[in-house]
Parts: C-alpha cells; sequence; structure tokens
C-alpha cells in the first residue's frame, strides 16, 4: 500500500512513513501536527521531531491502533504527519490587511473550538460578512482540515487564519494594537446594547465549556444573546453568525 493515505473519512490529509514524512518537514509544508506511536519517540526519529519541534508544529504521541486507523492502514512505520488544506497566516498579516483596505480591524477569535463542521461554518459565515481573519489556537482545537475546508464551501480560500500558542497572550497584543475584545458568553451583557463600530475581535468559546476564565478575564466586555425559549445555549456556528451581523448592521448604519 502507498505510503500516502488521503483520508477524507477522518478529516485531514495524511503523510505516512518515516522518508516521506522526512520529505514534508523538509519541505516546509504547512503541517498541522506531527503523529508518532508511543516507543517511537527516540532513535531514529529524534531528527524529525526535533525539526518539528523547531517549525513550532504539534507532536502528539498515539497508539499505533490509532495510527493505523488515520491512515487507513497504510504502512506508517510508526509516523505521519496531519497536512493543513490551506497556509496559515499571522495575526500581523489580519491586522495588515485591514489596514490595507482602510477598515477598523474586525477579528473573530475560535477560543478551542473543535467541531471541524463548527469551524467551516463560522469560516464561511466570517467571510460573508467581511472579517478580516480568524485566529484558532494551536492546542485542542479544529485545524485546518478537509471537513473544515468542506464546511466553508469555499471561503477558507479568502480568508486568513491564524494559529497561536496562546489566545490570552494574542488578545493582550490585541488590546495593544488598539482593538476591542469582546467574548460570547451566557452570562454576559445583552448583545446589543454593545457598539462594534471600532476595531473589534470576537471571542467564541469551546462548544461545551464555552471560553476559558483566563480568555474570559482578558476581554474588554462579555456579551450574550437572549435566550427566551428553553435551552441555554446555541451552537457555537450560530451564535458566531449572530454576532459578526451585529458588527456588520453597526458598520452600515450611517
Amino acid at each position: 500500500m502507498e505510503p500516502f493515505a488521503e483520508n477524507k473519512e477522518r478529516g485531514n490529509d495524511i503523510i505516512a512513513g518515516k522518508n516521506p514524512v522526512i520529505e514534508a518537514v523538509k519541505s516546509g509544508r504547512e503541517i498541522d501536527r506531527l503523529l508518532i506511536a508511543h516507543g517511537q519517540s527516540s532513535g531514529a526519529y529524534a531528527p524529525i521531531i526535533a525539526k518539528c519541534a523547531q517549525r513550532g508544529i504539534l507532536i502528539k504521541e498515539v497508539s499505533a491502533s490509532k495510527l493505523d486507523y488515520l491512515t487507513g492502514g497504510a504502512n506508517h512505520q510508526g509516523i505521519a504527519v496531519m497536512i493543513a488544506t490551506q497556509k496559515y497566516y499571522e495575526v500581523s498579516d489580519i491586522l495588515d490587511y485591514a489596514r490595507e483596505k482602510g477598515e477598523k480591524p474586525f477579528i473573530i477569535i475560535c477560543d478551542e473550538i473543535e467541531d471541524p463542521h463548527n469551524l467551516g461554518a463560522i469560516i464561511r459565515t466570517a467571510e460573508a460578512a467581511g472579517v478580516h481573519g480568524i485566529i484558532i489556537p494551536k492546542r485542542r482545537s479544529a485545524s485546518l482540515n478537509v471537513t473544515v475546508a468542506k464546511s466553508a464551501s469555499g471561503a477558507l480560500e479568502y480568508m486568513r487564519v491564524a494559529r497561536v500558542t496562546n489566545i490570552a497572550n494574542e488578545i493582550d497584543r490585541l488590546k495593544k494594537e488598539g482593538v476591542w475584545v469582546f467574548g460570547a458568553d451566557m452570562d454576559g451583557e445583552d448583545y446589543t446594547k454593545t457598539d462594534y463600530d471600532v476595531p473589534v475581535a470576537i471571542v467564541i468559546g469551546n462548544e461545551g465549556k464555552g471560553i476559558g476564565r483566563l480568555v474570559a478575564n482578558k476581554c474588554d466586555g462579555i456579551i450574550s444573546l437572549p435566550m427566551l425559549g428553553k435551552i441555554n445555549s446555541l451552537n457555537a456556528s450560530v451564535a458566531a453568525g449572530i454576532l459578526m451581523y451585529a458588527v456588520v448592521k453597526d458598520r452600515t448604519k450611517n
């Protein structure tokens, strides 16, 4: 069986096997993470791991059976990489893009959105709403895989997505750039009472846990959608869409 397995059912492009992985890392391709089978993190694979660490690539140890599943039964030799379907940008690229357009920055921060369908839907709406870029964390987050690209329905080709090590630190950085940061949470102020006609970033939290406490504390304000029915939360991508168009409304009202 070929060492390369394009595994769309599992949501990622996978390159498996020692030599294919070495070449993928050396080529500078956008790599989401390196997967190493338990017990294989030393010896011959140590240089590959070191190179990935140098590039800031997430390294994860998994069972051999997990690799069997992810690679579709390819001869993975205990090592594989997940390839991003789109390049990642820097946060500075997002801010520069807004400046080039002569617009106030409009950013969406996804704090540990794990469902690739949700991330893809957020990217799709963000592109339609004129968002300049999206920030996601390197860990505990869906990455730019095949499922995200499919759910985004082409919008990923036009959206700048930055992947960062620490969301809280990036919020501090954005605030220094004059960006107001608002977190979406059920215990905040009614979202309609906030003026979004400013440089703004909206934080959307994890599907189950919501926004992390440290991230929430970094925000300039917490905003909420009124819940008038019997359930107390919305799907993350739906909530994100409503809030994005609240920004659009404020910016186009004149």
